[in-house]
């Protein structure tokens, strides 16, 4: 009789919880599908019954198609700047944790505290008289950059610091690697679940950014999220939704690849037994590394 009259309110919460997560799936995702059925719908106030199409697709890809390039590059060129600069910035301060790094780590993360219009306005003033700079889609870059790189180095930093980066450094230096050895076979291979990670935010966001972009574009420097504004803002609402499709058919896949990729790296340390052995491992058969004393190396 207890064990009825207990299960009966457990039995109640769970509905209730599944209730309200289907509910919060719901409220997410209609006006996804019903934005991505009045892109292939022949007239959306008419609804359904005017039949599906693909025409506006079609007339999306004859119109917008340079500013998927152009979003889809940004994006890349904009990883690849925060992977150069902020992961071994990200190194640097998890080996020196003082009051700079920690100033420098909360100064970073001022481009997105600030509102992007106020970035992008800053930068306008800052080089806005370079005119081959100012048309060109490297000053969206810069935008994007800025946008980006905190999320990268919080990303790197938080793995690196979660794993002793310096208890790594000194097994790795006791065996003579110099500073390039142990930054290419000993941090970087420890640090790649934050890399992956800081590498899905940073090309979500650079491919999604608006309000920084918007202010930083040209007419011939548009990007896919000004592209889409625009689309609702100057064509029929058929358009709009269509671009939202295309827009989904870009970001969509790759955040699936990246989500697999990271699921892949964290699966592969689960089954690693000694990350500190396996990172040192090659460094104590190098022959290179073998040879040069550990008090030299600290030295240099």
């Amino acid at each position: 009789m207890k064990t009825s009259v207990t299960s009966q309110p457990r039995r109640t919460g769970y509905w209730l919880q599944l209730a309200l997560t289907l509910a919060v799936c719901a409220f997410m995702t209609v006006p996804v599908v019903l934005s991505v059925l009045a892109g292939l719908t022949n007239n959306i106030f008419v609804g359904l019954s005017s039949g599906l199409t693909t025409r506006w697709l079609v007339e999306v890809w004859s119109l917008y198609r340079n500013t998927i390039f152009l979003s889809v590059g940004i994006a890349l060129a904009c990883l690849a700047c925060t992977l150069v600069i902020g992961v071994p910035a990200a190194y640097y301060m998890a080996l020196r944790r003082n009051r700079v790094t920690r100033l420098i780590e909360e100064l970073l993360m001022l481009p997105v505290a600030v509102p992007g219009l106020a970035t992008a306005l800053g930068l306008i003033l800052l080089y806005g008289s370079l005119q081959g700079l100012r048309t060109s889609w490297v000053f969206i870059l810069i935008g994007h950059v800025l946008f980006t790189l905190p999320f990268m180095v919080r990303s790197v930093l938080a793995i690196l610091s979660a794993i002793d980066i310096r208890t790594l450094e000194d097994a790795a230096a006791s065996l003579g690697a110099t500073r390039m050895q142990r930054f290419f076979t000993v941090v970087l291979p420890n640090c790649r679940q934050g890399i992956l990670a800081g590498a899905l935010m940073v090309v979500t966001l650079s491919m999604g950014e608006f309000n920084l972009t918007w202010m930083l574009h040209t007419p011939t420097t548009q990007t896919l999220p000004v592209g889409l504004a625009d689309s609702y803002a100057s064509m029929r609402l058929e358009i709009g939704s269509a671009y939202t499709i295309v827009f989904f058919v870009m970001i969509i896949p790759l955040l699936v690849f990246m989500q697999w990729m990271s699921a892949l790296g964290a699966r592969a340390r689960r089954h690693t037994p000694d990350a500190v052995a396996e990172s040192i491992a090659p460094l104590a058969t190098s022959p290179q590394t073998t040879t040069r004393p550990a008090a030299e190396t600290r030295h240099a």
